[in-house]
């Protein structure tokens, strides 16, 4: 059944001086569409999205509203809300029924009693808390079309979870731009690939994307080869026929000992078939221009990225050893009892909710922060590189050659080789940082950080802002590094591959946990740790069928809303439903 068209976009053209972003681009987005934006870093995606808010107006083209009042939520790719607008939220931004819904996503999302949290804590907000914060007061707003930015770049397991599930029974229509291949798995059904300012729609989620784009690629592919092959053909007839009318021109003209009559009359024969001739090699002429302005184009390659770490140093088998860490600010204990050992040639991914000290513990290997107790011992033989997820820390007045103007000689030379492998030219590297987007600057830290030759990459998600492509090759090189490595990350496909250990937060410390990720969840969820179960377990089983009923109800009056114009009598009363259901549903979970 195809949804019912709530916005239709035609021919918008978007240019940012000389550089064209979006070049006629049209687009029909339906009621309750999960849309899935997919494209390579700096193709525009962003710029889409601001257009379609409201942010960003368009050279060219028009947007138009087939619902009333249409409302548009937008959660932006960084998230730069302030502590001020969380707080004078809480405090007078809303009606309290809004602020009690907001309390009761913020608490399934991971953060708890946010109304007694102190002016400081909210100072210190990390990226994934700030993220949470903001996707609540969007998700309450009840927008028709909700536009998500790389939602998931900062949120950790749980509030990946918990947004797909929502996502699932949100009633408007969401459309998503992520680079998160597990993510737009089980969320979207349709991909739109923004490529060169045009706009492609693939019916089904990423990989279906990947395998129907590879299938069409590999079909023009063998259409333009045997056209190639059907054009060289072409060529050699052509270049024989004009050997063939060169050799009749000479005999047409030729005089020879005949009598007249007879020379006259060879003349005229040649003459005849060189005419043929001459008109065989235009239409064979016409035919190959056919071919090259009518005929089937050489498929696009998609863009590769090289990254290539090199051979990691094999100095001294143990990099770092914890016994008994801990670390707190005032009253607030982080993480304590913390233990293990980190080898050379060990792969550990790093997990746990948003702010329980990941990146606090980073900085301790980093030697940046102390810890206030046990120990943490750290080889002197260590090179740590570490790859932040701040992208705001390169000088944005600054252009990218002036950032790789110190290395000298040779390695000056590696850079701009592999610089220009990762996608930045001279025109890119000329261009002031503040011009590039996220994934161009979190792939230009990646090119300076392999210029370094360590042998310990601490990488704090990597993968953020990287689009589909980089993240792959990212995957591949990665795969071949044999120095230590210890990432963080939301990217459940990147540890799955990279990793055969893990570094887990669990009962407020890190513990040591061999085997893959995908190993690891299977033992919770058999253990019965999932977040769901934790909720059942705490009832009793009646109160867990009541609270069954309940979210199946919910989500079935969450569709029908949809159905009704707002402030018809039916959309009234099921509202009054839906209202009852979440109370009552608060009730149960308190």
């Amino acid at each position: 059944m195809v949804p019912l068209t709530i916005l239709r976009i035609r021919n918008l053209n978007k240019s940012f001086g000389e550089r064209t972003i979006l070049s006629d681009v049209s687009l029909e987005i339906g009621a309750r569409e999960r849309i899935g934006l997919v494209g390579a870093n700096g193709a525009g995606k962003t710029t889409l999205a601001n257009i379609l808010f409201g942010n960003l107006q368009s050279d060219e083209g028009s947007i138009m509203q087939m619902k009333q009042d249409l409302k548009i939520g937008y959660l932006l790719q960084s998230c730069s809300y302030t502590a001020n607008s969380f707080q004078s939220m809480l405090l007078d931004g809303y009606k309290a029924e809004k602020v009690d819904e907001f309390l009761e996503v913020t608490s399934f999302i991971g953060l708890n009693k946010i109304k007694e949290w102190q002016e400081d804590r909210f100072d210190g907000l990390s990226g994934g808390e700030r993220t949470k914060l903001a996707l609540a007061k969007i998700w309450i707003s009840q927008p028709d079309i909700l536009i998500l930015d790389e939602p998931t770049n900062h949120l950790d397991f749980q509030g990946v979870e918990w947004l797909t599930k929502e996502m699932g029974k949100f009633s408007g229509t969401i459309l998503v731009i992520s680079h998160d291949r597990y993510f737009l798995d089980k969320t979207v059904n349709r991909i739109i690939e923004l490529d060169d300012g045009k706009l492609k729609s693939y019916a089904g989620n990423y990989m279906f994307y990947r395998e129907e784009k590879e299938r069409q690629y590999q079909s023009q592919l063998h259409l333009y080869q045997t056209q190639k092959k059907q054009s060289e053909k072409v060529q050699e007839e052509i270049a024989q026929l004009k050997t063939w009318t060169a050799a009749g021109h000479r005999l047409a003209g030729k005089q020879g000992t005949l009598s007249e009559n007879r020379q006259i009359g060879l003349r005229e024969h040649e003459r005849a078939k060189v005419k043929k001739l001459d008109k065989q090699v235009k239409n064979k002429i016409k035919r190959l221009e056919r071919m090259e302005t009518e005929g089937v184009e050489k498929p696009k390659q998609e863009q590769k990225v090289s990254f290539d770490f090199g051979s990691a140093s094999k100095r001294g088998k143990r990099l770092a050893e914890a016994k008994g860490l801990g670390k707190n600010y005032g009253d607030r204990w982080l993480f304590r009892n913390t233990e293990f050992a980190i080898q050379r040639g060990n792969r550990i991914g790093l997990i746990g909710p948003n702010g329980c000290g990941k990146t606090t513990l980073i900085r301790m290997l980093l030697d940046q922060e102390r810890w206030t107790e046990g120990d943490l011992w750290i080889s002197p033989t260590v090179e740590v590189v570490y790859l932040s997820q701040d992208v705001s820390d390169l000088p944005e007045e600054s252009t990218g050659l002036n950032l790789i103007s110190h290395f000298r000689g040779e390695i000056q030379t590696k850079a701009r080789i592999l610089m220009h492998n990762m996608g930045f030219d001279e025109a890119k590297l000329s261009r002031k940082i503040e011009k590039w987007s996220l994934g161009e600057r979190t792939r230009f830290k990646i090119g300076r950080m392999i210029l370094m030759e360590h042998n310990f990459l601490i990488l704090d998600e990597p993968t953020n802002h990287l689009d589909l492509q980089s993240r792959e090759q990212l995957e591949d090189t990665l795969a071949d590094y044999n120095g230590t490595m210890l990432i963080v990350s939301h990217d459940r496909y990147m540890l799955e591959k990279l990793c055969d250990q893990l570094l887990v937060f669990e009962n407020g410390k890190f513990k040591k946990v061999l085997g893959t990720f995908s190993e690891y969840m299977n033992r919770q969820l058999s253990e019965g740790n999932g977040s769901d179960e934790k909720v059942l377990s705490k009832k009793s089983r009646a109160e867990g069928e009541q609270l069954l009923v309940i979210e199946t109800r919910l989500t079935f009056v969450l569709g029908e809303l949809n159905k009704h114009t707002v402030g018809s009598p039916a959309y009234n009363e099921l509202d009054n439903e839906f209202k009852d259901l979440i109370r009552q549903k608060r009730e149960l979970l308190k």
